[in-house]
Parts: C-alpha cells; structure tokens; sequence
C-alpha cells in the first residue's frame, strides 16, 4: 500500500515572499486548512515542508511554507507535487477506501468472469471513472451502482457489470 497520498501540485508562484499557488489534487481542498506539514517531491529527493498559512483563491489554495521567504527559495519547485503521509490522509468513512489502495485490484464481472486490473481512477466532474486493463487495451468503466457493484478491500476484487456499449 502506498505510504503518501498526493494532495496538490504546485503550479507558480504568488507574489514575492514565497507563497505558492497550489493546485488541489484531493477531494477534499479544505483539507489544507488543517495541514502542519507536506512532503515535496522534486524527483530527485522528497523534502518536508511545515505549512505556516493557507487561503483560497478561485481553484488554487495559497500556501506558505516555513522559511522559505522569497520568490526565489520557492520558483524552482513550480511543478512539484505536494504529499502528505497516509497518517495525515483524511479519515475514511465506513465502507470508504483510498483510491490508490484500489490500484492493480483484480475485476471480475457480476456473471463470475475475470475481465481485468484497476489501472487508474480519473476523476471527473460527474464521477469517478477506472481505467481497466482488459485484453491488452483501456477499458473506462463510470463509477456509478449501475456498473461497479462491489469494492471488496478484503479480496482486493472489483464487482462490475459491464452495461451495453461500454465495450464498443
């Protein structure tokens, strides 16, 4: 199971004292508000950061991190994703789980039939989407009770039923 969980990205600066513009990748951008630290990966090493304030502006959260105080201490990580660890995750509800602990799940479909791996979830407006792996292509499965039927965390199965045109 991962150990992080990707909460935003950075996407530029916000003035000169080393503020950053972050782009929410979490359900939840709130979140932020309750944040006291996050890990930065540059790619070449992960640092951590302790977040001394945050706003809001339009889809981005404003972020200030401790003694990093101008521009340049702050443009060169523009790109960089935000982390947090899965202790700093938001509580799960009861039959709730991580996106990434659903990664590489086996998918059966509601007649008994392997059909695939869970590849990646993309998260639309609407709802969320699984990107299967079946017979060597993408299959996009909408998350909604009238395709996945299941999410078993135990047996790390997938329950499916694969409505008509999806596979066209």
């Amino acid at each position: 199971m991962p150990d992080l969980f990707r909460v935003g990205v950075i996407a530029n600066t916000h003035g000169i004292r080393g503020e950053v513009k972050v782009f929410p990748t979490t359900g939840e951008p709130k979140r932020f508000d309750y944040l006291e630290e996050v890990i930065l990966d540059t790619g070449k090493e992960q640092k951590t950061l302790e977040v001394v304030s945050v706003r809001y502006f339009k889809n981005l959260v404003i972020v200030k991190f401790k003694g990093i105080d101008n521009i340049n201490d702050i443009e060169k990580y523009k790109g960089c994703e935000l982390y947090v660890t899965r202790e700093n995750a938001i509580p799960l509800e009861e039959g709730e789980c991580y996106i990434a602990d659903m990664l590489g799940m086996k998918v059966v479909t509601d007649e008994g039939e392997e059909f695939g791996i869970l590849k990646d979830v993309m998260e639309t407006g609407a709802n969320l989407v699984f990107v299967v792996t079946h017979n060597g292509k993408d299959v996009l499965l909408p998350d909604i009770p009238d395709c996945v039927k299941e999410v078993n965390t135990e047996t790390n199965i997938i329950t499916v039923h694969i409505m008509k045109g999806l596979l066209d």
